[in-house]
């Protein structure tokens, strides 16, 4: 028997070329993963995730032979991922955003990425800092949240936030910066 835990992406897709049944060993890996993402760009109920990641998943499995190895599988189904959220968004007509973050790791260390003029986890306390971040992030525009979750919760590269979002990583470095701006502006009016 094969042990599909040790198999890369890209062996677990050619398996599941030739077998359907080793398509489940991909969805088992990437569920919770793309679940989590979905929730920190947007904080869905439980039966709106599942909505999107049932068609992030039946889209994987119509468009499999179609997958680039080029890219890396991981960037390609946060790619889908991204683009059935997006869709699933217009179709809600979601008007304010609400953020979920659970890891304080991921957040304190976004928090001390920004510009440093102002200690802003003294401005908080640290019970304070990450409900201000969720609200935060929240509130800036959906480009910029994107990549800060990608790069600070979802733990990508600026590389594969390039190859996610289909944008130039010259693109991407700057919306980092950018967001990192918008993120500190809104921090900072919570202490106003």
């Amino acid at each position: 028997m094969i042990d599909v835990r040790l198999k890369t992406d890209q062996e677990l897709v050619a398996l599941s070329l030739k077998d359907d049944k080793y398509f489940e060993f991909i969805i088992e890996r990437y569920e919770q993963k793309l679940s989590r993402y979905v929730l920190r760009i947007y904080s869905l109920c439980k039966e709106s995730v599942e909505d999107v990641l049932q068609e992030v998943f039946i889209k994987l499995y119509q468009n499999l032979n179609d997958f680039d190895d080029q890219y890396s599988f991981s960037s390609w189904i946060y790619r889908i991922t991204h683009n059935v959220l997006i869709s699933h968004l217009r179709k809600m007509d979601q008007k304010h955003v609400l953020v979920s973050i659970d890891n304080d790791d991921s957040a304190r260390k976004l928090v001390d990425s920004l510009p440093a003029d102002v200690d802003l986890e003294e401005e908080f306390e640290r019970k304070d800092l990450v409900v201000n971040l969720e609200k935060a992030l929240g509130k800036i525009p959906d480009k910029y949240r994107e990549v800060l979750v990608l790069y600070y919760f979802e733990e990508k590269s600026y590389k594969e936030i390039s190859d996610i979002l289909r944008r130039s990583l010259g693109s991407v470095s700057v919306l980092m910066n950018r967001a990192k701006a918008k993120l500190k502006t809104e921090l900072m009016s919570f202490n106003q």
